[in-house]
Formats: structure tokens, C-alpha cells, sequence
């Protein structure tokens, strides 16, 4: 018996791809879309209003941000293991649960102490309720060898949660002010979120299911020597590099997005509008990915996503600022990042390790949930020195560049790794 494990796994048949219209899909994609724009897309608004309402300062708020992803990240191992160990279904529904009760709490707050924590305790629900875990319970739903369809089609549903939300919570902030919004948003989490992972995520329904059927196939190991299989790896780490850089410069464009193009001079109508071109032109790269590339090799795929962020960062920072201008640049952001959802999600079986994959996928998680944390309060940190958004875009393009050029290396130390692994054993069962 493996030391760790209740005992080792034969390789399990592949399991049926999931499709878009799966009850198991349909479920997880409506939580996923109520989810992202509660909890995330939401905040740039809601700060917005607060600063107006309550006089407080941009770091001050968005620090708060910053706590609460920076806890995020350090919440995202443990949560990737325990979905690993089948308590999916507890970690996302619970999550949900707790984070509606957290904004309703925030509806009330009077107090920045109380905001904080409040923000910090939202942070690490995040943890539970965003795509990562979602990816682990479709990668154990189908096994990590057959979760490409499955995740696929759950980033589809999941793209459209800045174009619902985003207009929704405008209309609320119009009718209702802050305060009402963010009651809303509570009870949709407790009315949709936490009763539909709870019903959807069926630890029974696992492909091959068994306590420790993620944790290990014949021969993998314990989870400790999974990882350290994987963290010898410079894919691993170049991948690592990638995503962070993303993360940064992800969090810091939709959180400053609003404020910056207000600055420009857009009325918030038209910077709302803006906004939720991002959602179609999400999915839109979705499908394009699935219809023309539903086979190349997700190495492929993101390196050439990857050169879509420093261009459209580029182009906001230099063109002028006519609102057709704003709405393709915001399309080819919204487009490039629906497609690097896809990689994210596939990354992890597909350029390293078919083992563990909420495991693995919370340690890539990690830094760039960090660095999602960091990135809004350095950014208004930046504006607040010139009271301007030129710094932070001029960042934002950093952040994009060292994007690319870190995709690239992990593709480049990925392909390297297949044909030695390919030279070396062609008949040897994947062990990655």
C-alpha cells in the first residue's frame, strides 16, 4: 500500500466527454457565471460608489481587495487537495453559502476594519467558488485525461458573467444604491450558487470514483511525490511565471477598466457598455478554439493568445480615445482572455501532470492569485502618485510582455520534455 494513500489505482477507462448541455455542466456554468459576477466583477462598481458614499481613499479600498485575494492564494492548495479527496461538493456550495452571508454583511458596513475583514473572509471564498475548483470537479468528474471538453464548455457558460453582471449591478446601483446592490448579490448566492453546486456536484458520479482516485493512477505515488515530480519540472515554473503575469495584469485591466476610461472622459453608460463587450467576445474565443482548434495542443493555443495582451494594453495607452476605438481593444482583450481561461484549465494535464489535478492546479494558482491580489491596490498606488492612469497602463504592458515571453518558455520546455520522455520510453504508460 502506497504510504499516503488508501491503496494504488489501475488505469480507469476514459470516460464520455461532458458537453455543454449536461445537466452536471449546466449547473456548474449558471454557478460559475452568478459566482464571477457577485464576487469579483462586481467590486470596481461597488468601490466606486463607496468611495463617493463613504470618502474613502482608492488604496484604502483597494487594498481591502488585495487582502482578500492575497488570502485567496494562499487558500488555493489546501482547496485544490480537498476537491481532490472528493469534498467538492462541500467546498463550492459552502463557499457560496458563506460568501452570500459575507456581502450581505457588507451591505451594512460603516467601519474600514470591518471591510477589511469582510474582504479578506470573501477572498478565500473565492477559493471555493471561482474556476479552479470548478476545473478540479470536472477533472474528477471525467478524469484529468478527458476534462478538455468538459472544462471547455464550463468556461463557455462562465464567459458571460461580465455581461450579465456588470449592466445588473449598474441598474442596481442606480435604483438602489451600494448598499441594496450588495444585498442582492448576497441572496444570489444563497438562493443559486449554494443550492446548485450542492445539487450538481455528485461525488458518486466521479469517473472511476474512490477516496483517492485524483490523487494517484497505477504507479503515480503519493500526492508529496506527485509534486515533486512536477515541481522539478521547469514547464512547471515557466508556467508559473506565465500565469502570475496574467493574473497581474488580468485583475489590475478589470478593476481599473472602469475608473480609467472614466478618466478618459466616458460617460458610465458607455463605459459599462464597453465592459460587457467583454463577456460575448469571452465566449466568442471560446468557440473559436472549440469549432477551429478543438485538437491542437494547448501549448499552441496560448502562445498564440498570449501576444493579444500586450497589444490591446498598447493600443489603450496610445489610440485615442473614441469609444470604437475603446470597444475593439476591449474585444480583443475579452476574446484573448476567454481563450487563456481555456489554457489555465487545460494547462495542468495537458503540459504536465495527468496526477492530482486540483493539487497541482491550486500550487500554479497560488502566486497568481497573489498577484491577482497585489496588482489592483499597486495599481492605484501608481495612480494615486500622478493622479493618472499612464503609470499603470505602462505596467499593465510590462505585465503583458513578460506574459508572453513566459508562455512561450513553458511551450518551448513542454515540447522538449515530450520528445525526451517519447525517446527515452515510447512504450512506457504516461507518468507525468
Amino acid at each position: 500500500m502506497t504510504s499516503g494513500l488508501s491503496g494504488e489505482l489501475a488505469q480507469p477507462a476514459p470516460a464520455r466527454p461532458l458537453s455543454g448541455r449536461s445537466l452536471f455542466i449546466t449547473g456548474l456554468g449558471i454557478g460559475q457565471i452568478c459566482s464571477w459576477g457577485s464576487l469579483y466583477y462586481s467590486f470596481p462598481l461597488i468601490a466606486e460608489a463607496m468611495e463617493r458614499d463613504l470618502g474613502w481613499s482608492k488604496p484604502d479600498l483597494f487594498g481591502a481587495a488585495t487582502l482578500g485575494l492575497a488570502l485567496g492564494g494562499m487558500a488555493a492548495f489546501p482547496v485544490g487537495a480537498a476537491v481532490d479527496k472528493g469534498h467538492g461538493r462541500w467546498v463550492m456550495a459552502a463557499g457560496a453559502g458563506l460568501a452570500g452571508l459575507c456581502l450581505l454583511a457588507w451591505s451594512q458596513v460603516q467601519q474600514l476594519w470591518l471591510f477589511y475583514s469582510l474582504m479578506a473572509a470573501i477572498g478565500v471564498l473565492q477559493a471555493a467558488t471561482l474556476y479552479e475548483p470548478a476545473f478540479a470537479v470536472v477533472a474528477r468528474r471525467t478524469g484529468a485525461a478527458g476534462a478538455r471538453a468538459g472544462i471547455t464548455a464550463l468556461t463557455l457558460w462562465g464567459g458571460f458573467a461580465s455581461t450579465v453582471f456588470i449592466p445588473l449591478i449598474q441598474i442596481l446601483l442606480d435604483l438602489a444604491g451600494w448598499r441594496g446592490a450588495l444585498v442582492a448579490l448576497g441572496a444570489v448566492n444563497l438562493v443559486v450558487c449554494a443550492p446548485l453546486y450542492a445539487a450538481v456536484i455528485r461525488p458518486a458520479a466521479d469517473h472511476a470514483a474512490s477516496p483517492v482516485h485524483a490523487l494517484a493512477l497505477s504507479g503515480a505515488g503519493t500526492l508529496r511525490q506527485v509534486m515533486g515530480r512536477v515541481a522539478r519540472r521547469p514547464t512547471f515554473w515557466a508556467l508559473a511565471v506565465a500565469f502570475t503575469a496574467y493574473a497581474a495584469t488580468f485583475s489590475a485591466f478589470t478593476f481599473h477598466l472602469y475608473p480609467l476610461l472614466l478618466e478618459r472622459g466616458f460617460t458610465a453608460g458607455s463605459v459599462v457598455l464597453a465592459m460587457a463587450i467583454i463577456g460575448p467576445t469571452q465566449v466568442a474565443g471560446r468557440i473559436a478554439v472549440s469549432v477551429f482548434a478543438p485538437r491542437a495542443p494547448v501549448r499552441l493555443i496560448g502562445s498564440c493568445a498570449v501576444l493579444a495582451f500586450p497589444v490591446a494594453i498598447l493600443a489603450l495607452a496610445w489610440l485615442p480615445p473614441s469609444f470604437a476605438l475603446v470597444a475593439a481593444i476591449v474585444a480583443l482583450y475579452g476574446s484573448a482572455n476567454g481563450i487563456m481561461t481555456i489554457v489555465r484549465g487545460l494547462a495542468v494535464p495537458e503540459m504536465l501532470t495527468r496526477q492530482a489535478y486540483g493539487a497541482v492546479n491550486g500550487a500554479l494558482a497560488a502566486p497568481s492569485m497573489l498577484a491577482r491580489a497585489l496588482a489592483p491596490a499597486g495599481a492605484a498606488l501608481l495612480w494615486a502618485q500622478s493622479q493618472s492612469y499612464g503609470a499603470v497602463l505602462s505596467a499593465m504592458a510590462a505585465g503583458g510582455v513578460l506574459l508572453a515571453g513566459a508562455f512561450w518558455a513553458a511551450a518551448a520546455f513542454s515540447r522538449n520534455e515530450d520528445m525526451e520522455r517519447h525517446e527515452r520510453a515510447p512504450s512506457m504508460p504516461d507518468r507525468r
